[in-house]
Order: C-alpha cells, then structure tokens, then sequence
C-alpha cells in the first residue's frame, strides 16, 4: 500500500505546509537525503498548542502538539516531493520541547510524532531520534521537530 493510501486508510488528512516565519527555506534535499527546517503545531496559520510542558500543558496535550507538528512536517514533504510515496524511510526526528522547570518527559510528549510516523510508514516509519527539553521555542510553540529522510 502506498503511503498516501494508508494517510487515507487512516483518515488523516494533511494540511497546507507551513511558510517559513524567518529567513529559511522549508526542505533542502542532498543526494538521496531530504532535510526539513523545525517547524511547530500549526493549525490554519497559527500555534495551536502555546507554552511550556509541565507548567502549561500535559503530557497528552503535548502528544497531541507532536503529532500535529509532525502532520505539518508531512504537508512539508509532499509540497517538496509532490508525494509522500517518494519516501524510502524516515532516518532520524529531532524534537524539542519547550519544558518548565524540572519536566523530563521530553519522550513521551515526542511519541505523538514516533508513533504516527510508524503509523503511516510501518518500519520505514522507524527513525533515529533525539527527544531535547528547550528553554524557549520560537512564537511560544510547545514543540518543534525536524526530520531527516530518505527519499528517491
């Protein structure tokens, strides 16, 4: 099955890619690698989760801001690729989480992107992955992630 059948299958629905908010480019590719630039939880332009983790936000909500983030990071690769079905597998997710003192759950909240990405991909969907607790995140998100993929 491909994988914008099973985004069907799955009833996911991916929305517009999100503009860069700086100076940056949204994906650059090299070779076989596709790159994306952080992006965060938007939904129709705006942060939709806003905040730290373990002062503003649970554990779930933060699941909730990874997984939106990551269908956000998705509407970034098909505007690049035209298609998700040009992804061989997805190597590595580096997400940081905006945490308040002392919130060390930084992989529990990440899991909201890990698990949608297996979802989706199965075991081209498994990845190397950096789960990182951040002081600040720009315009106040909770969650940024970036990713690294294999594409063809």
């Amino acid at each position: 099955m491909s994988f914008e059948s099973k985004l069907t299958e799955l009833g996911i629905v991916l929305p517009s890619a999100p503009k860069p908010v700086a100076a940056y480019i949204p994906a650059v590719r090299a070779g076989d690698l596709l790159f994306l630039s952080g992006t965060g939880p938007f939904k129709d332009g705006q942060i939709a989760f806003t905040g730290k983790l373990g002062k503003d936000l649970s554990v779930e909500q933060g699941y909730d801001a990874a997984r939106l983030t990551l269908l956000n990071a998705l509407a970034m690769v098909r505007q690049e690729l035209g298609t998700l079905d040009r992804v061989v597998r997805i190597v590595r997710v580096t997400g940081h989480v905006a945490s308040a003192e002392g919130f060390t759950q930084q992989p529990a909240v990440i899991n909201g992107a890990s698990d949608l990405l297996v979802q989706i991909f199965g075991e081209a969907g498994r990845h190397a992955r950096l789960a990182l607790g951040a002081a600040e995140l720009p315009l106040n998100m909770c969650i940024e992630l970036e990713l690294i993929l294999q594409v063809k």
